[in-house]
């Protein structure tokens, strides 16, 4: 991960993006400051992949909004003196009360996701993550899982606290997602 030492706002984020030249780079906000990601591993995919899959089969069959994958912008905080932040989970949910009646936006979801996972890469620094836990429960997100393969655990953050879920827990959706289980082995099965 490179920090890149330029203020930017989610709109410079949208413009830098899709200029042709950095079309395989992914970025992230964090006030203002360009966060250049590297690219995933297969086993960090697969893992981001197999969450989604379970996540939105859940959400779709009951209809309680929309999931997104990983790349996919939340603007978390629009700041006025442009310092903005856009965090990209590798999956998001958003509850069907909060979708714009207008529809989907074409740019970033103007928000926190409600429901945030973030696989974690042997390379991901502790205070990075820290640091992005902290942003999303800041600025609304109600449920966020860490997810530890090399540990095979989840941590689960929520603005009362946290707790971490190990190879025989079974995680849930809280109110966020209200009946959702899944095993934290089938995960890493």
């Amino acid at each position: 991960m490179t920090v890149l030492e330029q203020v930017y706002t989610a709109e410079g984020l949208w413009a830098l993006s899709h200029n042709p030249e950095n079309y395989l780079r992914r970025f992230e906000l964090s006030e203002g400051m360009l966060i250049e990601m590297s690219p995933a591993s297969f086993k960090h995919g697969r893992d981001a992949l197999k969450l989604g899959w379970f996540i939105t089969g859940f959400v779709t069959e009951h209809k309680l909004g929309e999931t997104t994958a990983a790349e996919t912008g939340y603007i978390l905080f629009k700041n006025l003196d442009g310092k903005d932040t856009v965090r990209a989970p590798d999956v998001g949910f958003i509850s069907a009360a909060r979708i714009p009646k207008e529809g989907l936006p074409e740019g970033y979801f103007p928000g926190a996701p409600d429901f945030a996972v973030e696989v974690i890469s042997p390379t991901d620094q502790a205070d990075e993550v820290q640091l992005k836990v902290m942003q999303y429960l800041k600025y609304g997100t109600r449920l966020i899982w860490l997810v530890y393969r090399k540990s095979q655990t989840v941590v689960v953050h929520t603005p009362t606290g946290s707790k971490t879920f190990d190879i025989d827990d079974i995680l849930d959706g809280g109110d966020v997602l209200p009946g959702f289980k899944l095993a934290v082995r089938d995960i890493f099965a």
